[in-house]
């Protein structure tokens, strides 16, 4: 990373910061294509493949989907707007030069701050949308309370997975951004 000016700490001239800004949005739009998946794969009253009527999930369970998902997909778009703004502003400050798109001078603390706000809603996404695929287990599979193996394993490994690679994901923001 490269600084110029009296002022080094602020001021920062990189192309990490796009890059890294441009997975994000990548990421970000992925994640928004599972929200609308899940949201494709129920219908109201759908069977469960449990094959018994008390395993079959609730109007409550189809309505948490649709909250959990449209929240999901809101941290998303939260998240991509901020990233999106900030590529914006590295892109066009002090970049007179088409060449110089990539090394553009921006206040760093800003940067961090608007780039950790764009970790935090990817984040707090990704919760929302484990919590929405559980519920489109639990509705394609079987509810929980019923003990399915296939439900139970399914939700299992997937919170097991997610929540691992979100402590992950926190702790390699928290490091980046604390250094």
């Amino acid at each position: 990373m490269t600084t110029r000016g009296s002022s080094r700490s602020s001021i920062s001239t990189t192309s990490v910061h796009v890059t890294a800004l441009d997975g994000l949005v990548n990421v970000n739009s992925l994640f928004t294509i599972a929200v609308f998946v899940g949201l494709s794969l129920t219908t109201p009253n759908q069977r469960s493949l449990e094959n018994r009527t008390s395993c079959d999930a609730s109007i409550d369970v189809e309505k948490n989907l649709l909250v959990f998902e449209v929240v999901s997909f809101s941290f998303f778009l939260f998240s991509s707007l901020i990233a999106q703004g900030l590529k914006l502003a590295i892109n066009l400050l002090n970049s007179k030069d088409v060449d110089e798109a990539f090394r553009a001078h921006i206040n760093l603390k800003a940067l961090r701050f608007g780039m950790m706000g764009s970790a935090i809603g990817s984040v707090i996404g990704c919760v929302f949308l484990m919590l929405s695929m559980i519920n489109v287990i639990e509705i394609r599979l079987g509810m929980l309370s019923c003990g399915s193996k296939s439900t139970v394993h399914a939700v299992t490994a997937l919170v097991l997975l997610v929540s691992s690679a979100l402590l992950v994901y926190i702790s390699t923001a928290v490091y980046a951004f604390l250094h």
